[in-house]
């Protein structure tokens, strides 16, 4: 796998990704997120791709994206984390994220901290999320879409 940014050359690939109603209920779609990426600077697009596939897409958020959930400067927020439907169970969640420090250390040097908002409802990525190294430290919030935890992984 890969994690690489997204640029325009790979928008047949994001047009082809498929995201159900019921992964709607907890994230953006690929589409919607990249017209937001496209207005804002602090905002980057990140595919996971596997044997050229788009199989995972997820945005990396610094500065103001990050404040509401983490008064660390340095911290970076994941946001949007979504799998395509016809790759959901095969694991690339977990591998997107354990290439991520790698990632993120390499393109944001800065940064000493990931950062991420869980809907409170949804328990299987928390649980993934938790494997994959980010701790609740009891920190809750409100957002568009419910309550939410916020985690976090030191880098």
């Amino acid at each position: 796998m890969q994690l690489k940014f997204y640029e325009y050359s790979y928008n047949h690939l994001v047009e082809q990704y498929q995201i159900m109603e019921e992964q709607l209920r907890y994230t953006y779609s690929p589409k919607d997120s990249i017209v937001l990426v496209n207005k804002d600077a602090d905002r980057h697009a990140i595919l996971a791709l596997e044997n050229e596939m788009l199989v995972s897409f997820f945005v990396l958020h610094q500065r103001e994206g990050v404040k509401p959930y983490s008064s660390n400067n340095q911290a970076i927020l994941i946001r949007s984390f979504s799998t395509d439907f016809y790759h959901q169970g095969k694991g690339y969640v977990k591998k997107a994220l354990q290439l991520l420090p790698a990632f993120v250390q390499m393109h944001f040097t800065d940064i000493n901290e990931l950062v991420l908002a869980v809907n409170i409802q949804n328990t299987a990525a928390q649980a993934l999320y938790k494997t994959c190294g980010f701790i609740d430290e009891g920190v809750r919030s409100m957002g568009n879409k419910g309550e939410l935890i916020i985690m976090s992984a030191n880098l």
